[in-house]
């Protein structure tokens, strides 16, 4: 197991259950995302990294060119990743795939990039995103009972 991914989960194990008593349901789940990276090779190329992530190489160029993530280069100028640009554009990922907005993530980087006494506001920012994913996920809920009531009302009545 990489230091990491056990500091990763030290963190979790130190996370404060949410009114349910119980932990994020993914915070775990981070933690087993990473370490499915621990067998890959130390360089990836672009398509490598992209079919591991399931990004598309254009994708990657993109996050590299806009700032999100930086890529060594071989001798023949080909892009080489790391397993620090591989986390990072999983983390990335994450972020994307909860709606957050890729202006808001550039600036979530630059504030990494910044180094210490950064911390504050990145954590705000991950709130203040956390609390919209809840909401999301609040209205999600409701839409589903909604979906649920009617196909119990119907209760197969409708078919043939």
């Amino acid at each position: 197991m990489s230091v990491v991914t056990e500091r990763l989960r030290e963190l979790v194990a130190g996370l404060d259950p949410d009114a349910t008593g119980t932990l994020p349901p993914l915070s775990e789940e981070l933690v087993r995302g990473l370490e499915q990276f621990a067998d890959v090779p130390e360089h990836l190329g672009i398509a490598e990294v992209a079919e591991l992530t399931g990004i598309t190489a254009h994708t990657l160029r993109y996050y590299e060119r806009i700032g999100l993530v930086e890529v060594a280069r071989d001798a023949a100028g080909r892009r080489v990743y790391d397993r620090d640009a591989l986390g990072r554009v999983v983390f990335i990922t994450r972020l994307r795939s909860s709606d957050m907005p890729i202006a808001v993530i550039v600036r979530y980087i630059e504030l990494v990039n910044q180094g210490p006494g950064t911390e504050p506001a990145r954590l705000a920012i991950l709130q203040a995103h956390r609390e919209d994913v809840l909401t999301r996920l609040r209205e999600l809920q409701t839409a589903l009972a909604v979906v649920d009531y009617k196909i119990t009302t119907y209760g197969g009545a409708c078919g043939s």
